[in-house]
């Protein structure tokens, strides 16, 4: 995973530790009649746009350092929150896993080794480690190698038993079933990169001597490809899985080169399908079929890989706002408290934890936010962002967050090209939420006199394109406020970039850079 520099995480985790103590400046006098009357109305304002004239618009601000409500509107209704319910799923992970847990891959022997011969079966056990690299599982197959087995006369045993079967999450619309970002969810799947894009293939096309050529990263034969593409003048070109299979049809035609992130059909059989290509290279011969089943009793390890520690996930996680990574956590959340690897267990999990913490206007139904019927209100958002501030792990999750117009990648995540040059810019850092007719902004920010602030910004049910730019006049007008001096600078912020006019978060249009 690409990193920041030393001296970016240092400034991160310095602001995250005075958002968790407070400002070291004394508190100004809390004056209602300054500041706080232009601030409302401004936001009110800014929520006139004839854009929301049909819409529900949610909007709550608070001091972080009093408590106060410096703004709301509509706080008290539930609403869709798209990507925002990640703020709970990954808090309740680090609260109930702990920033050190690891999901570690093991490879079991179920048999009786003699010499190079393994007579039984080989076991490939996942616990839903969503960073597995194809080169993870061929370090697997080497120490396999290393351990002396050459030859495995039963079956390779895939256990994928840590979760339960259910592999969609509830509501999941049906024609996401190939986009990556809903892609299936297993205790046993890969990732073709280093955003951890869990269970899905990437799919290249590139026009070649009057041809189209296709490439697969990881490269694999899990997935059949048909390929009626064209070599023509112009890029447009359709890569989509048919449903409910492993065939991916390519159509359209290919000027320039394309790629596309393609959710697999079944996790499970493909990890195991690339294990078992990679005991092949290393000399490991596998008699039997590969099959789905648990691991017996006494199994023996053989191989282990453990993956990064959940401090270091919540970074790709939070900034790209990784759909696989939420679910694959919250069953982890449901077998670490219930012994259960279900959504259900699971999502009892974060809502106990959500409410415990301000959040009393709730309705979960995943951990990530693509179910239209996950509900919160802004109030209760900003209450749980207001909570969270005390608890020992909130500097590292503070970091996750995604900051305002911060071009690096890993910092500005789905922020990185919103409120650039202007007083938001490596001031907010908030959670981005988008769906069709939804967005959502919820997080973080410093007033003009250093005062921590609290907000929740909630626009649902509008039928233009994206309103993003709303949420940035707010959050811009946020860092502005001051309850002691006039704001003097509150012209309107219009959208310009090009991430800000879909219906999806920017992260997940794989092939456009936002």
């Amino acid at each position: 995973m690409r990193r920041t520099s030393a001296s970016l995480v240092a400034g991160a985790l310095v602001a995250a530790l005075a958002w968790a103590s407070g400002p070291s400046s004394p508190a100004v006098a809390l004056d209602p009649t300054t500041g706080v009357a232009d601030l409302t109305q401004d936001i009110n304002q800014i929520l006139s746009d004839s854009r929301l004239t049909i819409a529900r618009a949610g909007v709550v601000v608070k001091s972080a350092q009093t408590g106060e409500d410096l703004y709301a509107t509509d706080a008290g209704k539930l609403l869709i929150p798209a990507s925002n319910t990640k703020l709970f799923t990954s808090a309740a992970a680090a609260e109930t896993l702990g920033l050190d847990y690891r999901f570690p891959t093991t490879v079991l022997n179920a048999g009786r080794k003699a010499g190079s011969v393994l007579t039984g079966d080989l076991v490939l056990r996942g616990t839903g480690d969503p960073t597995m690299l194809a080169e993870d599982y061929d370090a697997l197959a080497a120490q396999v190698a290393k351990a002396g087995v050459k030859l495995v006369t039963g079956r390779l045993v895939a256990d994928d038993t840590w979760f339960d079967g259910q592999r969609l999450g509830n509501d999941w619309a049906w024609d996401d079933e190939s986009a990556y970002y809903a892609a299936p969810i297993s205790a046993l799947t890969a990732s073709p990169d280093r955003d951890y894009d869990a269970g899905s293939v990437i799919v290249a096309v590139a026009a070649e001597n009057g041809e189209v050529k296709v490439t697969t990263t990881p490269p694999t034969d899990y997935l059949k490809i048909v390929n009626r593409a064209t070599a023509g003048d112009e890029t447009d070109v359709l890569i989509q899985r048919e449903h409910g299979t492993r065939t991916v049809v390519i159509t359209g035609t290919v000027a320039d080169s394309y790629q596309e992130w393609v959710a697999v059909d079944d996790p499970t059989a493909y990890a195991s399908t690339l294990f078992r290509q990679a005991l092949k290279k290393h000399g490991v011969k596998v008699l039997g079929p590969t099959v789905t089943g648990a691991a017996p009793e006494g199994a023996k390890e053989l191989a282990r890989h453990e993956s990064m520690t959940l401090g270091e996930l919540l970074v790709p996680f939070m900034k790209l706002s990784n759909n696989i990574h939420a679910e694959i956590l919250t069953k982890a959340m449901g077998r670490e408290a219930a012994n259960q690897g279900t959504w259900a267990a699971g999502l009892k999990v974060v809502t106990d934890f959500a409410r415990a913490n301000g959040a009393q206007v709730i309705n979960m139904r995943d951990g990530s936010g693509l179910s239209r019927r996950d509900g919160f209100s802004p109030a209760s958002i900003a209450q749980f962002l207001t909570a969270v501030r005390s608890k020992p792990w909130f500097p590292t999750w503070y970091e996750s967050l995604p900051v305002a117009g911060n071009a690096e990648r890993f910092v500005g995540g789905t922020l990185r090209s919103r409120m650039r040059n202007t007083p938001a810019a490596d001031n907010v850092r908030a959670k981005t939420g988008s769906l069709t007719g939804v967005t959502a902004l919820s997080g973080y920010v410093t007033s003009a006199d250093g005062e921590p602030l609290v907000f929740s910004i909630m626009l649902n049910q509008y039928l233009s394109a994206s309103p993003k730019d709303i949420e940035d006049q707010i959050a811009v007008r946020l860092a502005q406020f001051s309850r002691t001096a006039a704001t003097t600078d509150v012209s309107p912020l219009r959208a310009t970039q090009a991430s800000q006019a879909g219906d999806l978060e920017c992260s997940w249009l794989k092939p456009v850079e936002c």
